[in-house]
């Protein structure tokens, strides 16, 4: 039976694409280079290009490995294949914007639920997107301070070891996030509840974010934060 929202004393997100708009980062600065290079470009293509790039085996860690990918899709979408560009790509995730609802809702759980971030970026990276939800995490992991990059199971465990140090499990945790591949699945295998956001649901596919191998039913499934946030009122009102 899965556990009340009441019965949590946690939530860990997945950041980028939970709650940051990174596919709507990489597209507006992507167009802005096309439209400098008087290209027009087809935004689902382009993520599609970058998810095959992204995820090539010589892959670096999020979001340095923008330049190594700008170069590879470049030529495919009509762009100059010019370092500076990829450069550019790179350091745009400084800019990167919340989807609309992500701040008010955290700023609401973090009420009630200590908060944890679980990000595949790089601590650089991060900071520009705590500043941008507003800070409203409790403890935050990154690919620096993990060692690895979700679906890792040791990713984790890192976060296990933490809340044990507060005299809490697992158990006492819901992971909260977008991606099938990088954090629904495994945290099923690792005996958590999870909570799927389901940010493309008015869109076909999987978008810049690599497909699962399988399906994994979440234990909790909304369309937005702004739906986990209303559930979590409903509960406060009964």
């Amino acid at each position: 039976m899965t556990k009340s929202l009441a019965e949590f004393k946690y939530m860990s997100f997945d950041v980028v694409g939970t709650l940051i708009d990174f596919e709507g980062g990489l597209k507006t600065c992507l167009n802005e280079i096309a439209a400098e290079a008087k290209v027009t470009i087809d935004g689902e293509e382009a993520l599609a290009l970058y998810r095959a790039a992204r995820y090539a085996d010589d892959a670096d860690l999020f979001p340095d490995d923008l330049v190594r990918v700008y170069l590879a899709i470049a030529p495919k979408l009509g762009l100059p294949a010019e370092e500076a560009y990829g450069r550019r790509l790179r350091d745009s995730a400084r800019l990167w914007k919340a989807f609309p609802d992500s701040a008010e809702t955290l700023a609401q759980l973090a009420r009630k639920y200590r908060l944890i971030a679980m990000t595949n970026a790089r601590r650089w990276a991060f900071e520009h997107f705590s500043a941008e939800l507003g800070h409203p995490f409790h403890a935050a992991f990154t690919a620096d301070d993990t060692g690895t990059e979700k679906p890792d199971p040791a990713f984790f465990h890192k976060v296990f070891d933490f809340v044990a140090g507060e005299n809490a499990s697992k158990d006492d945790i819901l992971h909260v996030a977008q991606s099938q591949y990088h954090d629904i699945g495994v945290s099923r295998q690792l005996g958590m509840t999870n909570c799927w956001i389901q940010r493309r649901h008015a869109q076909a596919g999987y978008g810049g974010t690599i497909e699962p191998a399988e399906f994994t039913t979440p234990d909790y499934h909304f369309k937005s934060m702004a739906e986990l946030a209303e559930a979590v009122r409903a509960l406060e009102a009964a």
